[in-house]
């Protein structure tokens, strides 16, 4: 099956998506000089991916450092996604990581699962 995979710059992340078994991991820091033209073929991609799933296990994985407002609205959009998918019936789980002694990157991350019924949100400190 199909994989994308870009690798991590100074301003953008790591994108790790294998659309085989479902995983998708973002990891660094995200704060692209374009963001909709960094993440735009991303999600378009993976959108059109997660239609076609059904009675499927999904699992997102997000290890961000930091990321900017841009950004922010970005995974807020993949998070309402995320939650649409399970809503038709797919199990989905959302594994934030975020370092212990990062209060900021904890707070963004209980933020985004507040809002989320369907899908599975796991706030996943790292030592």
């Amino acid at each position: 099956m199909e994989k994308l995979h870009i690798e991590a710059t100074e301003r953008s992340p790591e994108i790790d998506f294998d659309f085989g078994t479902n995983v998708f991991s973002v990891r660094g820091e995200s704060y692209p000089e374009d963001v909709a033209e960094f993440f735009g073929p991303v999600i378009k991609k993976l959108n059109g991916h997660l239609e076609t799933l059904g009675d499927a296990d999904v699992t997102f994985n997000l290890e961000l450092v930091y990321f900017n407002s841009t950004s922010a609205k970005i995974f807020m959009s993949l998070f309402e996604t995320l939650e649409s998918v399970a809503a038709n019936g797919n199990r989905v789980v959302i594994n934030w990581y975020y370092e212990e002694d990062d209060d900021n990157m904890e707070e963004l991350g209980q933020e985004f699962g507040e809002d989320l019924e369907q899908a599975k949100f796991n706030m996943v400190p790292k030592a």
